[in-house]
C-alpha cells in the first residue's frame, strides 16, 4: 500500500510520498551541491531538504534531475526550479554568472509550474506551464537561458512552433537545443558546423529556430516527414525515436556516434537518417553522450555504439577498437550498435564519457570515465564493463549524467521505502552493522548494499567525512571538461 493511501490523501499517483537526491562526481564548480573535495565524492549522498530551503521532510519530493557539464538543475514537486553549479554563462537562470554551491530557486520562474528541464554544456531549458491560466495560453511552454540563449534569465522561446504549441519535450547540447511538440515536430537552433540541426546543410555562426521536415530512412530515398517521439542532444550530434520505435541519428559522426556505416558528407550527417543496423527493432529510449549513442528496446536490451576511449560503451578495452575502413583498424570507436546488455535495462543516461542505467531490478551500473566514480564504485580512472552504483535507496526514477558527475532521483513508493530513506540519511561506520542487519531481515536489499559499501569504503581507507570546510575554492582542480 501507498504511504499516501495510509494517510488517506488523495494525490495523483504521479507523485510519490517522498523522493531523494542524490548527485556525486566531479566537484569544481560545486555542481554536486556539497563543499567537498573531489576525492570525497565518489559517493552518492543524499542532499537533504535543508539544502533546498525546506525543513526535515517538506517538499522532498521530486520531479526531475539534469546535468550539464558542471552545473545540475532539480525540478520539485511544487514545480519550482533550483539550479547549482558553475554560471560562467548564466546557466543559472539568476541573471548572475557567479557559480553556486548550494541549490537555489529561479525565482524568474515562480509564475510557472516546471514540469522537466534539461541542461547543455553551458545552457538550461524547463518546460513549464502557467500557475494562473484562464484557457487561452499553452499548457506546456519552453523557456530557455544561457550561452547562445540571449539571456542569464529564463526566458520564453517559441522559435519557430505557434505559441501555442505544446511542447513534449527538450533536449540541449554543447552548441545546440531540439525542442519536441507535442504533434511530434522538432525545432532546432544553435550552431550547425557539423550539422547537428538537421537542415541538409552546414553553416557558420548561431542559426536561428527551424523546423526539421526531411527525414532518410534508406540513402536512395527521398527525405520525408516522420512523427517524433523522443529527442537526445550530444556534444554534436542528435538523435531521435520515431513512433514506429525507429532511431534517427546526425551531425558529427566522427567517432562512430551516429550508427552509419557511411556517412553523407565526409565525418558528417546533414540529415536525419535511419540506423539501418536496428532495422525491425523497436526502441522505447535513447541518448546521447559526448561522443557515443545508446539505446533501449521495450523488452530492456541496450544497444551502443560510437566512441568507447573512455570505455563509455560498456564493451571492454580491447572491443572498443572498431572501424568500416580496414586501415583504420585501430580507431577506438563502433559504429555499428553492439548490444551491451541483454535485457532487464529500464533508463539509461549519457554523460560526456560515461553511461548510467538502471535495471528492473532497481540495481545501478555505470561505465565509462571514472576518475571522479562518476559511473562505478570502481576505484579506476576508467570502468570498462557496467559495474554497480550501491550507495541509492528507492525506486529509481530519473538518472542524469553531466561532464564529470552523476545525479539519481528515487522515490519512496511504500512504507518500507520511506523508513529505508530515513535510515539511510543517518548510516554511519558505528552503526552500518546494525543497520545491515535490520535491512537484510526486512528484504531491503538496496540498503544492505549501501551499509557493505560504507564498511569496504572504510577498509579501503576512505573518508567518513563528506562535507568540506567553508572555503568556496576547491584546492583541487581538474582539467577535464565535457
Amino acid at each position: 500500500m501507498d504511504v499516501d493511501e495510509l494517510l488517506g490523501h488523495n494525490r495523483p499517483v504521479t507523485i510519490k510520498a517522498e523522493s531523494a537526491i542524490y548527485v556525486w562526481g566531479y566537484n569544481q564548480s560545486g555542481q554536486t551541491g556539497r563543499k567537498g573535495r573531489e576525492r570525497q565524492l565518489r559517493i552518492p549522498k543524499q542532499l537533504s531538504p535543508e539544502l533546498f530551503g525546506c525543513t526535515a521532510g517538506a517538499n522532498s519530493r521530486w520531479l526531475d534531475i539534469a546535468c550539464g557539464r558542471e552545473h545540475t538543475a532539480a525540478v520539485a514537486s511544487d514545480g519550482s526550479l533550483f539550479t547549482w553549479g558553475a554560471n560562467e554563462f548564466g546557466q543559472l537562470g539568476d541573471g548572475t554568472e557567479e557559480r553556486r554551491k548550494h541549490p537555489k530557486k529561479v525565482k524568474q520562474l515562480e509564475t510557472e509550474f516546471v514540469k522537466s528541464v534539461s541542461c547543455g554544456a553551458h545552457c538550461t531549458a524547463a518546460i513549464a506551464e502557467p500557475r494562473e491560466n484562464d484557457g487561452t495560453v499553452s499548457t506546456s511552454r519552453l523557456w530557455i537561458w544561457g550561452q547562445n540563449q540571449g539571456s542569464n534569465l529564463p526566458r520564453l522561446f517559441f522559435g519557430a512552433f505557434a505559441p501555442n504549441t505544446i511542447i513534449q519535450q527538450v533536449s540541449c547540447g554543447a552548441a545546440h537545443v531540439m525542442a519536441l511538440s507535442e504533434d511530434g515536430l522538432l525545432q532546432a537552433w544553435g550552431y550547425n558546423e557539423f550539422g547537428q540541426l538537421g537542415r541538409g546543410v552546414t553553416c557558420e555562426g548561431l542559426q536561428g529556430a527551424r523546423i526539421i521536415n526531411a527525414y532518410a530512412k534508406f540513402l536512395d530515398e527521398a527525405p520525408e516527414l516522420v512523427k517524433i517521439t523522443q529527442v537526445s542532444c550530444g556534444e554534436y550530434h542528435t538523435a531521435a525515436l520515431s513512433e514506429e520505435g525507429e532511431v534517427y541519428t546526425w551531425g558529427l559522426g566522427s567517432m562512430g556516434q551516429l550508427g552509419h556505416c557511411s556517412l553523407q558528407s565526409a565525418d558528417k550527417e546533414l540529415l536525419p537518417r535511419r540506423v539501418v543496423a536496428l532495422d525491425g527493432i523497436f526502441m522505447k529510449d535513447v541518448a546521447c553522450g559526448g561522443v557515443h549513442t545508446c539505446a533501449v528496446t521495450e523488452k530492456g536490451s541496450l544497444y551502443a555504439w560510437g566512441g568507447s576511449r573512455a570505455g563509455q560503451l560498456g564493451l571492454g578495452p580491447e572491443t572498443g577498437f572498431f572501424s568500416c575502413n580496414p586501415n583504420e583498424s585501430a580507431s577506438f570507436f563502433r559504429n555499428i550498435p553492439a548490444l551491451v546488455v541483454p535485457i532487464g535495462v529500464q533508463l539509461v543516461a549519457c554523460g560526456h564519457s560515461h553511461t548510467l542505467i538502471s535495471t528492473r531490478e532497481g540495481r545501478i551500473h555505470g561505465w565509462g570515465y571514472n576518475s571522479y566514480g562518476q559511473a562505478s564504485n570502481e576505484k579506476s580512472t576508467y570502468a570498462w564493463y557496467p559495474s554497480p552504483v550501491d550507495w541509492c535507496v528507492g525506486e529509481v526514477r530519473k538518472l542524469a549524467a553531466g561532464g564529470g558527475h552523476s545525479a539519481v532521483l528515487t522515490d519512496a513508493c511504500s512504507l518500507k521505502e520511506l523508513c529505508e530513506f530515513r535510515l539511510a540519511d543517518s548510516v554511519t561506520l558505528t552503526n552500518a552493522s546494525i543497520i545491515e542487519d535490520i535491512a537484510s531481515r526486512t528484504d531491503s536489499d538496496a540498503l544492505v548494499r549501501l551499509c557493505g559499501r560504507l564498511r569496504q569504503h572504510m577498509l579501503d581507507g576512505g573518508d567518513c567525512e563528506y562535507e568540506d570546510d567553508d572555503d568556496d575554492d576547491d584546492d583541487e582542480t581538474n582539467s577535464y571538461r565535457k
